[in-house]
């Protein structure tokens, strides 16, 4: 088709830009980083012919009008990778952006020419033509160098023309003021959310600080939790995770056990919000009041702990928001409210919210603001009861909105769910995740599953947060393993993960006894009844727990998901998996004894590469559980372990030296 002369402009551009990673469904979702982080973007970029291609990464705050730039570098076969740092909190913004490089090119085949003896005069007016355009784009020294470095090019009486237009110097100077009028951004603004390191590397614990009480018989207050603040810290916890702290409903309330009928003493689950003395912005009386809460978050913070609170957006029949708006809630034939359910599955005592009220946005603006009072009373980071039961869209709205005014919140998802829908949620802007970690039992299983979350696109936007027990959750495994069973399954959460948590005093005291034979609920569950513990009694996993949290903290290969690597064993019950920092000065090795009744031995067999050693290079590990010390050499290395003393190596390498008078 012939374009018409009046309306002529540049043809279409020759550039293809594609292939650009991190990409999450073609820009639809943001990644996810920590401030500080390198954001490595990567992208095809190339075009016909045989043109030398000059290509950048622009970046800025969401923000910001003007955006940055980091060159990138040619990898081979038209791909191209560059970099930027993310330093605030918040959302970035970068894409790509590739032209043909007119100078580069000319350069390129002038050189072909002259090393093929050919006649060059002609080319060395073309090529100081295009000097005389780019200084046309600089200003000031830049562009009366680049005059003078075309007129030499122009000048007879120049006897080393082919020096100059080869001059590295001068290829150096055109490079800062490429024509990029023909070339083309890629059609996507990608995004990044950048959050506090916390949100990548954290530890927690959980506890119902109604159980914290000294006196036997007392309801435990927030002032009695900041009396056990000492002990959690000490054990080397960083987020004091509470469950619900606000009035319990007393229709349909459970009794021990999740017993339907509750007796006249019964305390009632805490997640049935909501009572005559308030709902989800009020405080349980027998806890304190708001003032006793805020002493506890004070409190917190001097102990090097956060409090994180559980947000759980399900009412108990009798909350205030019932009586208040009943449109909120869906109404069964016969005028009842329908309770939560999960067939066969029902709880009396709790009533979901209706996402699809007719006044959903009075609902959902009043749900946002129960974050806001919250964050108003110190609270930046929550746990988010089943969130999957609720609107997709909802998440989304609230998230993003919170995240602007809040960008240190640090939001997780307690999602036990489809994988697809455990996925969005972390899309849609939550910043951990809980995981299938408690149902990965197997070498093959949990191989599998670490190599997906780290290994794939996963990783740019789900964070794991790893919890072998929970108040809802005592896997089979615990049942059955005893106390070495907890200890192997601390060991894997507190490795392989950069983030997990545990459900206490049940964890470290090794609680392993279920409801009923075949059920994941603990008998005399917390959720239920109020169980103040004996912290002394013998065989706690205290000493190991505090042991396993200080090498978190000592040793950066821990403190994230990256460079997780598994390594071969010729023993099934074995599991034997690496991390280590980009610089490799940090890298840990860990094996465990996935058998927790039986001593189990075998040999390992380490991918050297991975950890920057090689093949006759003797080196020393040193456990960190215990402090032995071994000295290996090559890939394969044997290993035993009992779990009766302990089922793990936690193995930091730590090089030889080399002997005195060899060459370094």
């Amino acid at each position: 088709m012939t374009v018409p002369a009046s309306t002529r402009v540049r043809p279409p551009t020759r550039i293809a830009i594609e292939g650009v990673r991190p990409e999450i469904d073609a820009g639809r979702f943001p990644i996810k980083r920590v401030t500080g982080d390198t954001v490595v973007v990567e992208a095809d970029v190339f075009a016909d012919g045989h043109d030398v291609l000059g290509c950048r990464l622009l970046y800025r705050r969401e923000a910001d009008t003007e955006w940055q730039t980091a060159a990138m570098t040619a990898l081979g076969n038209d791909r191209w990778r560059g970099a930027f740092t993310v330093d605030a909190l918040g959302r970035y913004r970068y894409t790509v952006e590739g032209w043909v490089d007119e100078f580069g090119t000319w350069r390129k085949a002038l050189a072909a020419r002259i090393g093929a003896g050919q006649d060059v005069r002609v080319e060395l007016l073309i090529g100081a033509a295009l000097v005389e355009a780019a200084a046309g784009r600089a200003a000031g020294a830049d562009a009366d160098r680049l005059r003078q470095w075309a007129r030499a090019l122009r000048d007879a009486a120049q006897t080393d023309k082919a020096g100059v237009a080869l001059s590295e110097d001068l290829a150096a100077l055109v490079d800062r003021y490429p024509d990029r009028a023909a070339g083309a951004r890629y059609e996507r603004e990608l995004a990044v959310v950048v959050d506090r390191p916390k949100a990548r590397f954290s530890t927690w614990y959980e506890v119902f600080p109604r159980n914290l009480s000294p006196e036997p018989g007392r309801h435990g207050t927030f002032r009695d939790c900041i009396a056990w603040l000492p002990y959690v810290a000490e054990m080397g916890f960083d987020v004091l995770y509470l469950p619900p702290i606000h009035p319990i409903g007393l229709t349909g309330r459970k009794g021990p056990n999740n017993a339907v009928q509750a007796g006249p003493d019964a305390v009632g689950s805490p997640w049935a919000i909501g009572a005559a003395e308030g709902g989800h912005t009020a405080v349980h009386p027998s806890l304190g009041t708001l003032d006793d809460f805020r002493a506890l978050v004070e409190a917190a913070r001097a102990a090097g702990l956060e409090i994180a609170l559980d947000l759980a957006y399900q009412c108990s029949p009798d909350h205030p928001y019932v009586k208040g708006h009943p449109e909120w809630f869906r109404a069964r034939p016969d005028g009842t409210i329908q309770n939560a359910e999960n067939p066969p599955k029902k709880y009396q005592d709790i009533i979901p919210f209706d996402f699809d009220s007719a006044d959903w946005r009075a609902m959902w603006e009043e749900l946002k603001r129960v974050v806001e009072f919250w964050i108003g009373h110190g609270v930046k980071i929550f746990r988010v009861d089943n969130p999957h039961t609720k609107a997709l869209a909802f998440w989304e709205w609230a998230i993003t909105d919170l995240k602007a005014a809040h960008p240190d919140l640090i939001l997780l998802s307690e999602a036990f769910t489809r994988p697809r829908v455990m996925y969005r949620l972390a899309k849609l802007g939550f910043t951990q995740s809980y995981t299938y970690f408690t149902w990965r039992n197997t070498r093959e299983d949990l191989t599998a599953y670490f190599q997906e979350l780290t290994g794939t696109d996963v990783a740019e936007y789900f964070r794991p947060n790893l919890w072998p027990n929970t108040p809802d959750i005592l896997h089979e495994y615990l049942q059955t393993g005893g106390r070495p069973a907890f200890a192997v399954r601390g060991v894997l959460a507190a490795t392989l993960g950069a983030s997990y948590g545990v459900f206490g005093p049940a964890f470290e005291l090794a609680e392993n006894v279920p409801r009923e034979p075949g059920s994941e609920e603990y008998l005399h569950s917390d959720k239920y009844e109020v169980r103040p513990r004996s912290l002394d009694q013998p065989g706690s996993l205290r000493p190991l727990v505090t042991r396993l949290n200080r090498i978190r903290r000592e040793n950066p290969a821990l403190q994230s998901n990256e460079r997780l690597r598994f390594h071969a064993t010729d023993n099934p019950l074995f599991l034997c998996y690496s991390k280590a920092t980009a610089d490799g000065a940090n890298a840990i090795l860990t094996v465990v004894n996935l058998d927790p009744v039986n001593r189990q031995s075998g040999w390992v067999t380490l991918d050297l590469a991975a950890l920057g050693l090689h093949a006759d290079e003797p080196y020393e590990v040193r456990d960190l559980l215990d402090g032995a010390r071994f000295t290996w050499t090559g890939a394969r290395n044997y290993v035993e372990l009992s779990p009766a003393r302990m089922p793990a190596h936690v193995l930091r390498l730590e090089r030889r030296p080399p002997p005195a008078g060899a060459p370094a």
